[in-house]
């Protein structure tokens, strides 16, 4: 019974919501792939677990994956598995997640952080059923109910060329997609109250005695940009905060970074990264840059006096100027605190544009570089 619990904040009555739901008891039991689509903190991944919960492969396997969390190399890897010596540390062969799927579901979350390579590989699953492993020749059938959700537009990335517009066909036989908790003003205290009764058991309080007028008025009047999640946290932490089980919650607290103390300003350094001091996570080489690579201590700031230097002819134009692209690649890199997507942004390029750059350059991180060998 524990794995149905996730499913318990799949709550509302909002007519756009049941429709969802009504969509949902329609889809699952057929072996089709399905789309589903909603901005962050919606609840796909839930919908994606009732989609295989209410189908024919229920009490078989029900894989998840993120697809941004990992580099193209591992992602690669962990979807079609490898085979012995593969490439340097794959010792034996490994079963990908198709392979651990099999007679069950797969479901890919944000999957428009996908590469070119991936997607043909992926429609080669949906198409035919099959695929190779990595470092491998044979094919290996597999017979999978794939579900992939992510929170952007992918027909218009297909018709920028920047997600296969064959795949997309393949894997849209149907699209389910979620509205924003701002569409379902009548759930919101609906799903605040179960969430606050689940925090006051948690607690161990005896009961929950509700919210204040005030409180509700700030709950149904905010936009939550952040969703269903965002709601949970903002909820699970006004009971924490109020504390007694016997005074209603009054106090909501949307933001709790508000402070008189907060710090105005950015201090900035080049050896800032996400997770340590030196390189990045391995749960996120996709996102993040390792400091080493970059070699931020020679990153020059592009100003304009820097830019209207003194030159001495005769000079190599083709490698000056990739000179400046790499200074200019890993200046925006070191102000995005080395996020490839926001680094993509700054530079006005697409994620998949910036990793070409990020490949001609060898600035990609030695670790994944060291897989894909």
């Amino acid at each position: 019974m524990s794995r149905y619990r996730q499913q318990d904040n799949l709550l509302g009555q909002a007519n756009s919501f049941l429709e969802v739901l009504e969509q949902i008891s329609q889809i699952a039991p057929l072996d089709k792939p399905v789309l589903v689509i909603g901005e962050r903190g919606t609840g796909k991944e839930l919908i994606a677990a009732r989609l295989h919960f209410l189908s024919k492969r229920w009490d078989q396997n029900y894989i998840k994956l993120n697809c941004a969390a990992l580099s193209e190399s591992l992602l690669e890897s962990e979807l079609f598995g490898y085979e012995a010596g593969a490439f340097t540390g794959a010792s034996k062969r490994r079963e990908g997640r198709f392979e651990v799927a099999h007679n069950g579901t797969l479901f890919l979350d944000e999957l428009a952080n996908t590469s070119g390579l991936i997607q043909e590989k992926l429609l080669r699953v949906v198409e035919y059923g099959e695929f190779e492993r990595v470092g491998g020749s044979k094919s290996v059938k597999t017979d999978v109910r794939l579900i992939a959700a992510t929170n952007e537009d992918l027909p218009t990335l297909a018709d920028a060329g920047e997600f296969r517009a064959d795949l997309l066909d393949r894997l849209a036989f149907d699209v389910i997609t979620i509205p924003p908790l701002r569409e379902r003003r009548e759930d919101i205290m609906m799903l605040a109250e179960n969430f606050a009764i689940n925090m006051a058991r948690e607690m161990e309080m005896e009961l929950f005695s509700g919210f204040t007028e005030k409180a509700k008025r700030t709950l149904l009047e905010y936009d939550w940009p952040g969703n269903i999640r965002e709601l949970k946290n903002v909820v699970e932490r006004a009971v924490y905060r109020t504390n007694n089980p016997h005074l209603p919650v009054h106090e909501i607290i949307l933001d709790p970074f508000e402070s008189a103390f907060r710090p105005q300003g950015r201090v900035k350094t080049n050896d800032r990264v996400n997770g340590s001091d030196s390189t990045i996570k391995q749960a996120q080489p996709d996102t993040f840059i390792s400091k080493e690579i970059i070699e931020s201590a020679d990153v020059t700031p592009l100003t304009p006096s820097t830019k209207q230097e003194s030159v001495e002819y005769p000079i190599d134009l083709k490698e000056r100027s990739q000179q400046y692209e790499i200074d200019m690649i890993k200046q925006a890199l070191a102000d995005s605190q080395f996020n490839q997507k926001k680094t993509a942004e700054k530079l006005s390029l697409t994620y998949h544009q910036l990793r070409g750059y990020l490949k001609k350059y060898n600035l990609l991180d030695s670790s994944a570089e060291s897989v894909e060998a």
